[in-house]
């Protein structure tokens, strides 16, 4: 039996993508299984329900070799739970060498693995890569003076006599945050940044 999978983060827009390739590889829908996961957390519960129903020479296509998971050990410990424990054939759709179909013997089982590492390897730096270059670009952005998030919203009108009121003691911070009409932990923060 032939199976698909598929992963995307809340953040990632290629589901399509992996569909469509797993379609062109002859996968039928029923047998596709979908995770979507935001960038936190790695549950994958759809995973796990294919890896259950997964038997002895079945077929799991991919369409690349991140989807077996975030960094080089997980994706090799699945690799190595798949192919050994389950015994089911792996097919890496980017990489036609990933197929363990083809060369079943002692030299294509070692290539295989060699390229597997490699690929891994080079999966895993590339996303810490990605995530270095992001944080030196915000890090840069910052420099230039690009501010980050929502502006600020403008302070009422009758904040600066609130918070005069206010530091003055003549009324409580309570009753200045309902008069300004924000949060009283908003108004704290405003007020005793606020220069009169």
């Amino acid at each position: 039996m032939n199976y698909g999978y598929i992963r995307v983060s809340t953040r990632e827009q290629n589901e399509s993508r992996q569909l469509l390739a797993l379609h062109n590889a002859g996968i039928c829908d029923t047998n596709i299984y979908f995770d979507k996961q935001s960038g936190k957390d790695f549950e994958r519960p759809a995973y796990s329900r294919m890896v259950e129903k997964l038997q002895k020479d079945d077929v799991l296509f991919i369409k690349s070799i991140d989807r077996l998971g975030r960094n080089y050990e997980e994706i090799l410990e699945q690799w190595r739970l798949l192919s050994k424990e389950k015994q089911i054939d792996i097919v890496v759709l980017d990489m036609p060498l990933l197929d363990t179909r083809c060369c079943k013997d002692l030299i294509g089982t070692f290539l295989s693995d060699i390229v597997l590492q490699v690929l891994s390897f080079v999966a895993e730096n590339e996303r810490s890569n990605i995530r270095q270059r992001q944080s030196e670009g915000i890090l840069a952005a910052k420099k230039r003076g690009i501010r980050f998030g929502r502006p600020p919203l403008p302070l009422p009108d009758n904040f600066a006599n609130t918070c005069h009121q206010w530091k003055q003691g003549k009324i409580t911070g309570t009753e200045a945050a309902k008069i300004c009409k924000m949060p009283l932990s908003t108004f704290r923060y405003k007020a005793l940044h606020h220069k009169e």
